[in-house]
């Protein structure tokens, strides 16, 4: 039996890169406060210490010149983390992202890549208010040429980062804020996380529940209330969300022949849009009850608690979309 010791995100993830950095001269972390102030959410906290200036680099306050120098690193041979303090204020980088970081592999015929890895908090839930609380994770898993993640537990946590940076184009991994604190078992030593498929975090026969991100904690909520009544959820939890792990979601909508899609991203044009199109185009035939999606609602985050949890998809939100999926609304 393996043994286990307790950890939160935040350490699982301090780990990872404290591993990284030992394992690897190459890598270096760079970002705005990522050193002395050991990382807006503490990821990075000690590391300056441990491994000097040289490979903890605080950056200006400019997002689009300190990701294209972390682009430009990695087509030098370093193996650059960068971490954007937000998903909102990357869109200040989103060019670098886009038009460099995406195309170099294809634009060169193959000559070049850019083996990047950038980490951001992303999500609300914690009365931030719009400019910080957003969930933009589609606008990156809409390009190619990237592969984007998203760990929503400690395990993904601590696993995803190395082989993240052995990936040979750029990696963006979006950790959901309100996770930081999440607590639970680790095992010691840490098992290999797999970044290209999907993860079953609970078995079910009535209907798949498919999320990712700070939106599973809150499905697994919901999938428990659902358990006492009767209904049995599946819970898919994509972990990466470009490319999609199409046969482990589809597998499990032609057992439970329904789903629901919980995002927190808006409803327009979202994640939970091209899943659900892709269930329909490969598995229409084994729906029993039309797909649905539980999204944050259209309109700016709140600041106001109550109005930020009312605008959320929260538990009561997705039990009630799941009953109606039963048929039993």
């Amino acid at each position: 039996m393996a043994n286990t010791r307790a950890s939160t995100y935040r350490d699982a993830l301090r780990e990872a890169h404290r591993e990284a950095l030992a394992r690897d001269p190459r890598v270096l972390i760079m970002g705005e406060d990522v050193g002395r102030y050991g990382g807006a959410y503490a990821v990075t906290k000690g590391l300056l210490a441990e491994f000097g200036e040289a490979r903890i680099r605080d950056t200006p306050l400019s997002e689009l010149a300190f990701v294209g120098t972390g682009i430009g690193a990695a087509l030098g041979g370093l193996r650059p983390i960068v971490e954007v303090m937000t998903v909102n204020f990357s869109l200040l980088s989103l060019d670098q992202v886009v038009n460099t970081a995406a195309t170099v592999r294809h634009m060169s015929g193959g000559q070049f890549s850019v083996p990047i890895v950038i980490r951001m908090a992303t999500g609300a839930g914690r009365q931030l208010a719009a400019q910080h609380s957003h969930s933009l994770e589609v606008w990156y898993a809409h390009v190619p040429g990237i592969r984007v993640l998203a760990p929503a537990t400690i395990e993904d946590a601590r696993g995803m980062l190395w082989p993240a940076l052995a990936d040979p184009d750029p990696v963006v991994i979006f950790e959901h804020a309100q996770l930081y604190n999440l607590e639970g078992e680790l095992a010691d030593p840490p098992p290999a996380v797999d970044i290209a498929r999907a993860a079953v975090r609970r078995a079910g026969r009535d209907a798949t529940i498919v999320t990712y991100g700070g939106s599973l904690p809150r499905v697994a909520v919901a999938a428990e209330e659902l358990a006492r009544e009767g209904i049995e959820a599946e819970v898919i939890d994509l972990r990466v969300l470009r490319p999609l792990d199409w046969e482990t979601i589809v597998a499990s909508v032609r057992r439970t022949h329904r789903v629901v899609v919980v995002d927190e991203g808006w409803c327009t044009c979202s994640l939970a849009a091209e899943i659900i199109a892709g269930v329909t185009e490969r598995a229409f035939f084994d729906l029993d009850a039309p797909p649905a999606r539980v999204c944050t609602e259209e309109v700016p985050i709140p600041y106001a608690r109550h109005m930020e949890e009312a605008a959320l998809p929260m538990p009561p939100k997705i039990v009630a979309a799941v009953r109606r999926a039963c048929g039993k609304a």
